[in-house]
């Protein structure tokens, strides 16, 4: 890569907030971001977790400012956007809009306690902080990625909840990326695949279960293995940075080809 992708790819004095910053990509993203020279803001509400990630990157850039908050509840939300703007004097580069949640479940089976649940953790948490951080992201003429997934962009059984919710989060970017563009706001989601995280598990699958989904899912991907928390965090720096300075309204599957598998 030439100096001028270096300079692309440094964010030394920006201000990158994530969410979901704990664990699994928003963790891998928080990393990566530090390594480039951001200065961090990392939410998560899982406060041990959270520390554990500020820890590792401070052994390679800055010291990240952490805010332990619950995505789930509207005052917090506004307590979180809060701290930030006052902690950056109002000066926000790069919103990434990560944390979010993956119950199984058909119509059938799915409660509607559970879709609201899922549509508040996946959908209207972003839309709000992002609401709430807009005039720093307009002043810095900022960009927005969002954490999507390939369930946004097909439809997979027994996550009807989840597929929705991802499917609303992809029109959200392109919404976003219409009205913001003008004026100099760039918003993209990234559509991974099946990564190695946490994220199954805290859906409710058991160890064995979760063993066998892997092994399975190597079929399914057309790389023949699943993808790891790097892999999406290197595609959401990209999107960020002054690389893709010509790119907005995009939703970019990181997905090891799953989504253009057919079954045979």
């Amino acid at each position: 890569m030439g100096s001028k992708g270096k300079a692309g790819l440094d964010f030394s004095g920006k201000v990158v907030l994530i969410t979901g910053a704990a664990s699994g990509i928003g963790a891998a993203a928080a990393e990566m971001f530090s390594k480039l020279g951001a200065c961090l803001a990392l939410v998560d509400r899982e406060e041990e977790g959270l520390i554990s990630v500020m820890k590792r990157c401070m052994k390679t850039g800055l010291e990240p400012y952490g805010i332990a908050g619950d995505l789930l509840k509207p005052p917090e939300i506004e307590c979180i956007a809060r701290k930030t703007t006052e902690r950056y004097e109002g000066r926000l580069d790069v919103l990434v809009n990560g944390a979010g949640i993956m119950p199984t479940g058909t119509l059938q089976s799915t409660e509607l306690a559970c879709f609201t649940h899922v549509m508040e953790a996946n959908v209207r948490s972003g839309f709000y902080l992002t609401k709430l951080l807009l005039p720093q992201l307009l002043h810095c003429k900022g960009s927005i990625v969002n954490v999507s997934s390939v369930c946004g962009l097909r439809a997979f059984p027994n996550l009807v909840a989840y597929n929705m919710s991802k499917a609303a989060v992809d029109q959200f970017t392109r919404s976003l990326a219409l009205d913001l563009g003008p004026q100099g706001v760039r918003v993209n989601a990234v559509n991974p695949g099946v990564i190695r995280t946490n994220l199954q598990k805290a859906g409710g699958m058991d160890e064995q279960s979760y063993a066998e989904f892997l092994e399975h899912s190597k079929k399914t991907h057309a790389l023949g293995r699943i993808g790891e928390p790097t892999e999406v965090a290197a595609a959401i720096c990209f999107l960020a940075s002054e690389l893709a300075s010509f790119v907005t309204g995009v939703t970019l599957p990181v997905d090891g080809g799953k989504q253009v598998m057919c079954p045979r």
